[in-house]
């Protein structure tokens, strides 16, 4: 496990974000000067204390927003607007009340700009994204009958239908009970790890972040930048290498006592 200062992106990466910045108009700069990658295949926590823009960051590298400045690739190639080969989920799992578990699931995947794909490709990718988040046999409940971790489920396996090579959370997990929220955990790391997807994950829990990610970046300061990064080595599940995290959240607590010590740019 390894710690340091953000690094300029190297190159082939999934996502490779540089010098991006970011203002609402008549705004003070939400985020100035992030230069940011993920790999293929990597799970990437995004982790900061609220305001320091990452749920904004998340927006612009996911095309959702036009940076100020800066420019996103996505698979090597400009990103402007959101790409069919990446996915989101958010908060809400956001679902339609009037449709099932498999019309949720395979909502979206006919849109305009989304890939054409044959019908019974389209059942298998809905079968199988609800097989994974483990809710097969519920295929034909309604939201209303849903509890709070089977809706993110349900949302976690919309997104996954679209086979992603990346996938945007944002804070999906954070509004569930403390039991419903580990085992999420545990199934984010396990539905990617077997999808190959790569995840961009923004939390403020620290915990989270280390339960899940390979490696984790703090954001800090008004305006946003990132002013650390560490690097997991540690086997999963991490629980029971409770030394470890424990010195790793040690040195991330530092991290956040420093950056919050300096004055905010004027």
């Amino acid at each position: 496990m390894a710690g340091g200062a953000a690094g300029v992106a190297p190159q082939g990466w999934a996502l490779d974000a540089r010098g991006l910045a970011f203002a609402y108009p008549g705004a003070a700069p939400t985020f100035s000067d992030i230069t940011l990658a993920v790999r293929p295949r990597e799970i990437v926590a995004l982790l900061g204390g609220s305001g320091c823009g990452k749920s904004t960051l998340l927006r612009v590298l996911a095309g959702l927003q036009a940076p100020s400045a800066g420019d996103v690739r996505f698979l090597g190639a400009p990103l402007t607007e959101p790409s069919p080969r990446s996915a989101l989920v958010f908060q809400q799992a956001s679902l339609l009340p009037w449709l099932n578990v498999t019309a949720n699931v395979g909502f979206g995947l006919d849109f305009a700009r989304q890939p054409k794909i044959a019908r019974d490709t389209h059942a298998r990718r809905v079968r199988d994204a609800i097989a994974a988040v483990g809710l097969a046999g519920s295929e034909k409940r309604y939201p209303a009958a849903l509890s709070g971790g089977m809706a993110q489920r349900v949302a976690l396996a919309r997104a996954l239908a679209r086979e992603p090579e990346l996938l945007f959370a944002d804070e999906p997990f954070s509004a569930l009970d403390a039991i419903t929220r580990a085992e999420m955990q545990t199934l984010l790391v396990d539905v990617v790890h077997r999808w190959h997807s790569a995840v961009l994950l923004v939390t403020h829990d620290i915990d989270e972040a280390m339960l899940v990610a390979d490696r984790i970046v703090l954001m800090g300061g008004r305006p946003g930048r990132i002013v650390r990064e560490w690097t997991l080595d540690l086997p999963q599940p991490r629980l029971a290498d409770t030394a470890a995290l424990g010195a790793l959240r040690l040195d991330i607590l530092a991290a956040l006592h420093d950056q919050r010590a300096i004055p905010s740019s004027s």
